[in-house]
């Protein structure tokens, strides 16, 4: 039996150290990143936004315009696609039909954000977040509409820049018993929060490395030896 895309992005994910994951906006930039040899990619919302509509990462794409690049990635690429979905578009009914209409063109993981739905940049100022509650409710209707159970639903946190660190710790527990997989803590400024969120929720966490950010480009050795499970490089290659 094939192994699902969900299922080969758990492996890589187990298997690096950590795991390299590298921004594709088009099919053709995602045939060059399997190439090069990385084991997953990634399509950013603000990716979307600025190639596909020539507008700023302010919300403005919609899951239609997402999930059509999405397509065009996963029918030309084999490697698994982690997919950026902002706030999920709407509430619980439209994230459950985000996350079903996802499975098309078989992607192999999401991650979903606690802004509010008229949502900016996570590395600009001016962010607002939801209640922990409302966002609790946002990913348990995700975790319920996946069918595929390898399928990824990652919980990203943009709490860090808003309520601070330690209320997205708080968030980001609360969102694993609400069923993701795994952490995104947005707009980290130092190395070693990475750690101090990972100790609390137990499961893997991603680093956001990207040009003109809050975050520090962090080297891999830093990463490797502060055991982060992924780096994530989202941006960069569409803005070489």
């Amino acid at each position: 039996m094939r192994e699902s895309r969900g299922a080969l992005f758990r492996r890589a994910v187990a298997e690096e150290s950590p795991l390299q994951i590298v921004g594709t906006i088009t099919a053709y930039t995602a045939r060059m990143a399997e190439q090069t040899g990385y084991r997953a990619i990634y399509l950013s919302g603000g990716g979307v936004a600025a190639n596909s509509l020539g507008m700023p990462d302010l919300g403005i794409s919609t899951m239609e315009d997402v999930i059509t690049d999405a397509q065009r990635i996963t029918d030309t690429c084999a490697l698994p696609l982690m997919v950026d979905i902002d706030t999920g578009w709407g509430g619980a009914f439209n994230i459950a039909r985000t996350i079903r209409h996802l499975t098309r063109p078989e992607a192999a993981a999401v991650h979903m954000e606690d802004q509010v739905s008229s949502k900016r940049c996570g590395h600009r100022p001016g962010k607002e977040i939801v209640s922990k509650e409302e966002m609790v409710d946002r990913i348990k209707a995700a975790v319920d509409a996946r069918h595929d159970e390898g399928f990824v639903i990652m919980a990203r946190t943009d709490a860090p820049a808003v309520e601070g660190l330690n209320a997205a710790i708080d968030r980001a527990c609360a969102y694993v018993e609400a069923g993701a997989d795994m952490i995104f803590p947005e707009a980290i400024t130092k190395l070693e929060m990475y750690g101090q969120v990972r100790d609390a929720v137990g499961v893997h966490i991603l680093a956001n490395l990207t040009q003109f950010g809050a975050t520090p480009l962090f080297t891999l050795d830093e990463l490797r030896a502060n055991k982060d499970d992924i780096a994530l490089y989202c941006c960069g290659a569409y803005r070489a």
